[in-house]
């Protein structure tokens, strides 16, 4: 996958660190190439559900900013990037120390970009798939903000 922008690995970092709800669910960037981004998140109680496990909404919201921010890397420079719509599959529970969020472009186009993402709970050297999303995403102009 080819960069719009040179500057897109940097923006995107910028961007996230920008995001209160990634700060807020201690989501990391853990890596980054074009067409590709991979965040990490510890378990941490205060988001799991009823029976102990990360609860679907944080997993969901994780993936999507994958999905999202790897569709990012692969725009233009003055476009920015919002979720049209996501289908998430929920495969077993969300149960493990750690977690890794992997969001890949399959196909860039100027305005809709088609993105998937897998969900992996880490205990130890193990790994375990536990959630995948399908998500479409728009390259927007002009908006920097929710003022606009």
């Amino acid at each position: 996958m080819k960069l719009r922008n040179p500057d897109a690995v940097a923006r995107m970092r910028a961007d996230f660190d920008r995001q209160g709800a990634m700060a807020a669910m201690g989501i990391t960037v853990g890596d980054v190439a074009p067409g590709r981004v991979v965040l990490e998140m510890p378990f941490n109680a205060d988001f799991s559900q009823h029976h102990g496990f990360m609860h679907a909404g944080v997993i969901t919201t994780a993936m999507d900013s994958a999905c999202g921010f790897a569709a990012f890397t692969l725009m233009d420079a003055d476009a920015e990037v919002l979720t049209v719509e996501f289908k998430c599959n929920f495969i077993a529970p969300a149960k493990g120390d750690r977690f890794r969020f992997e969001g890949a472009v399959v196909k860039a186009g100027r305005t809709l970009t088609f993105t998937e993402g897998k969900a992996f709970a880490v205990t130890g050297e193990k790994t375990k798939l536990i959630a995948t999303i399908s998500a479409t995403m728009m390259s927007v102009r002009g908006m920097t903000g929710a003022e606009k």
